[in-house]
């Protein structure tokens, strides 16, 4: 699996965590941009984010997707990075909804605890 793939799962998780209180809000949107700007990879990440946005894609489907793509690719220290991206985009818009918040802990949980098991 090639580096691209799993920055457009990180585009995917993204999305999935904006769009699982029911709207991908401007702000969030702004904010990805906002926190993306310097990374090399970030017009992968946002492709791969709007990507899914407009084909209005569902959260739990975006999320399926970018959770298997990560257990493939493996362990990356990128993981750390795209946490931040979530938790700041997630606050973007009235503060971290519920269902942001539990998005975000299933992933890490999910995520760390296959590799455990590998």
């Amino acid at each position: 699996m090639d580096t691209t793939q799993l920055y457009d799962a990180l585009g995917e998780l993204i999305y999935a965590v904006a769009k699982v209180d029911g709207l991908v809000q401007d702000t969030e949107i702004s904010k990805l941009k906002e926190v993306l700007e310097n990374h090399p990879w970030s017009n992968e990440i946002k492709w791969s984010f709007d990507y899914e946005n407009r084909k209005e894609n569902t959260p739990d489907e975006a999320f399926a997707k970018a959770l298997q793509t990560c257990k493939d690719f493996g362990p990356s220290a990128e993981y750390a990075f795209v946490i931040e991206v979530l938790q700041a985009v997630s606050e973007a818009s009235d503060g971290t909804s519920v269902q942001e918040s539990g998005l975000i802990d299933r992933f890490q949980q999910e995520l760390t605890g296959y590799f455990q098991r590998q």
